[in-house]
C-alpha cells in the first residue's frame, strides 16, 4: 500500500480497537474499569463482525469477544434500585415493630 492509498475500514478498526483496549488495561492501582470504554470496544468489535469482506474466523471471534465485552459492561454497571410496593413497604414496618394506626 502506497502512503496515497485510502487505508480499508477493517484496518483502522483494529488499530482503533487495540489502542481502546490498551487504554482499557492501562489503569492506576486501585482505579475502577471505565464502562464507557469497555462499551465502546463492544461496539467497535460488534462493527468489524459485521464488515461484508471480513474473514469468517476473525468475525467468529469479534462476535464471541463482543458477548464478553458487553457482559463486562453489564457487571459493572450500577443495579438500579427495585422500589418495593406501597403495601410491601407497610408491612415491613409493620413488622420491625413500628406501631400501625388504624
Amino acid at each position: 500500500m502506497t502512503p496515497q492509498e485510502p487505508r480499508s475500514q477493517d484496518v483502522l478498526l483494529v488499530a482503533s480497537l487495540l489502542h481502546l483496549m490498551s487504554h482499557y488495561t492501562a489503569r492506576g492501582d486501585g482505579e475502577q474499569p471505565c464502562v464507557k470504554l469497555a462499551s465502546v470496544i463492544e461496539r467497535h468489535l460488534c462493527a468489524l463482525s459485521r464488515l461484508p469482506d471480513i474473514d469468517p474466523v476473525l468475525r467468529a471471534t469479534c462476535e464471541q469477544l463482543a458477548d464478553r465485552w458487553a457482559g463486562l459492561v453489564d457487571e459493572q454497571l450500577p443495579r438500579p434500585q427495585v422500589k418495593q410496593p406501597l403495601l410491601a413497604r407497610f408491612m415491613k414496618g409493620a413488622w420491625s415493630g413500628k406501631a400501625v394506626v388504624a
